[in-house]
């Protein structure tokens, strides 16, 4: 049986050689290109286990675990990958899921890719500058964007405002 996790890491080995998915005679695709990129073994010296397992193979932490959910300083929610600030505490709520959730990333932080893991559709986020693996965005938030960006808190860092 083929696990997500293998499944990553046979896709990863496809990407190293500069290939993605190949579908019935189309052509290969180079695979996405970072500002920040390291090595799997210099991920996995930089980053905690847990932090690894979310950021680089799409693990989800287990929900009201993370000291993020109650972080209610002013400040920036960095990717724990790259350091990116992703998103903003002005944009942080409390959505009851037992995971970080915000209603909108900083601008130019995030990229969004569909996820059909685990037999349903879903959006991913993940952060522009290392491609590290954040969470999910979901349209069940409050206004102004109706959006509930579900962040697992060990792929971020929060960074107090210096005024604060």
């Amino acid at each position: 049986m083929l696990t997500r996790r293998g499944f990553s890491i046979a896709a990863a080995g496809v990407a190293a050689l500069g290939f993605t998915r190949l579908a019935h005679g189309q052509a290969a695709k180079a695979a996405p290109s970072y500002e920040v990129t390291h090595t799997d073994a210099e991920w996995r010296q930089l980053l905690t286990p847990d932090q690894y397992g979310v950021l680089r193979q799409k693990d989800t932490e287990r929900a009201f675990t993370s000291p993020l959910l109650n972080e209610h300083r002013a400040g920036v929610f960095a990717c724990a990958g790259c350091n990116l600030p992703a998103f903003s505490s002005k944009t942080k709520f409390d959505s009851g899921t037992g995971w970080p959730s915000f209603w909108a990333p900083l601008p130019n932080a995030v990229n969004e890719a569909e996820d059909n893991s685990f037999g349903m559709v879903r959006t991913e986020i993940s952060c522009r500058r290392c491609g590290g693996h954040l969470g999910h965005v979901f349209d069940d938030g409050p206004k102004p964007t109706g959006l509930r960006y579900c962040m697992n808190g060990v792929a971020l860092k929060f960074i107090p405002d210096k005024a604060a």
